[in-house]
């Protein structure tokens, strides 16, 4: 190890689990979680998501780039100068490999039971080989395209994306991770290079490899395929966003069988402070099953009206880029639902938490994290994606959902849980 490499082991009492962390001397951070399984799992994920569409480089130079460049690049690095693509060097060693784009960051991943050392290598070999052509560029753009209008038709993704234009005014989030067809046709390869050398960088990215495999055999594996000595990464330039919604309702028709709707919580009471946001979402996780779930009084009474179907379903996400609350289903009577929802809303905020309600669902969330653990996927996807991309700790969670306490939860309700921050979608059948 290089006097620029550090490595220690982070350890849970509390879950009885382990990993090692190593600081590359390249400046990517690489987790280790040993577990003596059958499928070993790596991913290694960048902070540039459709979010980062707007970004400052060292030099002070402000980029604005097309909607839909962070998946689009995460299409094209499993090829490869020398014509071969990586999924066909993966199948050599019997790997199954997969990639997706999120808001916040693009992640590239692989599993397989042997031969681990030789897949690490082919993944870091991929991603910091970028390979950009006008000719692979223009062909991505027929693919993708088709993608965005198979999206188009889809009543889900559409229900969403509505919702979102309602909550949202500025926010990245009410644009298709994709993009649209219009922006990913201005996409050049000069672009893609550019984005490239702006966000992979070691230094805002991350590896976290979980299965029977060695602390040695990955930093091994690491030094000879990442380089070292590259710039800081690009700062993204995020819009503020205002507390108000955009508006009330929005709706259109589509081939539906049956009305849908997508009722959203606006919330823009972010922390700073990575450990305040874990804590939340916690918090917001826990509201949303006590208040929302299957087991409880809102979606029984509606259900008993024959206002819902089982369909319905409720989520929740709250981090450093943005926070709501979403339930969603199909419904003969998509504004009667929501008039009981505000109902909903002004009885539960008037009134503390059950205390039963509350113990048991934060019983079984933590019996579900838990659980995790049993899967080296859900380990190595969760530690990166689910914790570190957001500043937050895997093993601190588990603390967080042991010590949370009702009386936070409520003050949490009190502060999301408001009518004017309140907005729902409807796709109604043609």
């Amino acid at each position: 190890m290089s006097n620029k490499e550090s490595k220690k082991t982070v350890k849970s009492r509390l879950l009885g689990e382990e990993y090692t962390l190593i600081k590359h001397e390249s400046g990517l951070t690489v987790c280790v979680f040993p577990k003596k399984m059958s499928v070993t799992y790596a991913i290694i994920t960048t902070k540039f998501g459709s979010l980062d569409s707007r970004f400052r480089t060292g030099d002070g130079v402000i980029h604005q780039v097309p909607d839909g460049v962070a998946h689009f690049l995460e299409h094209k690095m499993f090829e490869n100068p020398d014509g071969e693509d990586t999924f066909e060097k993966f199948s050599r060693t019997g790997a199954d490999a997969n990639a997706f784009t999120s808001l916040r960051d693009t992640s590239y991943v692989f599993s397989c039971t042997e031969n681990v050392g030789e897949s690490l290598k082919i993944l870091l070999g991929s991603v910091f080989t970028p390979y950009f052509t006008e000719e692979n560029v223009k062909k991505e753009q027929g693919i993708i395209a088709q993608e965005i209008n198979m999206g188009d038709d889809d009543p889900g993704s559409v229900l969403f994306l509505d919702l979102m234009n309602c909550l949202y005014s500025k926010n990245g989030i009410k644009t298709d991770v994709a993009g649209t067809v219009e922006s990913i046709m201005k996409i050049t390869p000069d672009i893609l290079y550019e984005c490239y050398r702006a966000f992979y960088l070691p230094g805002n990215m991350m590896l976290c490899v979980c299965g029977d495999v060695s602390a040695d055999e990955v930093a091994a594996a690491v030094s000879e395929a990442v380089p070292s000595g590259l710039p800081r990464p690009a700062v993204s330039l995020y819009p503020d966003e205002p507390e108000q919604t955009v508006k009330k309702h929005s709706e259109r028709k589509m081939a539906v069988s049956k009305p849908l709707f997508s009722i959203g919580i606006k919330d823009t009471d972010i922390s700073t402070l990575p450990d305040e946001r874990m804590k939340k979402s916690a918090a917001m996780r826990l509201l949303v099953s006590v208040c929302f779930g299957k087991s409880g009084d809102f979606y029984g009474e509606l259900l008993s009206k024959g206002l819902i179907s089982p369909s319905f379903s409720c989520w929740c996400q709250h981090n450093a880029l943005f926070s709501f609350v979403s339930l969603s289903g199909d419904s003969e009577d998509p504004d009667r639902v929501f008039e009981e929802f505000t109902g909903y809303l002004a009885q539960i905020t008037a009134k503390p938490l059950p205390r039963d309600d509350f113990e048991r669902a934060r019983r079984a969330m933590y019996s579900r994290f838990v659980k995790g653990f049993d899967s080296t996927e859900e380990i190595a996807s969760g530690l990166v994606c689910g914790f570190a991309v957001d500043g937050g700790d895997i093993f601190r969670y588990a603390e967080i959902l042991r010590e949370i306490t009702p009386e936070y939860a409520e003050n949490v309700l009190r502060s999301v849980m408001k009518p004017e921050h309140c907005a729902m979608s409807v796709i109604n059948p043609l």
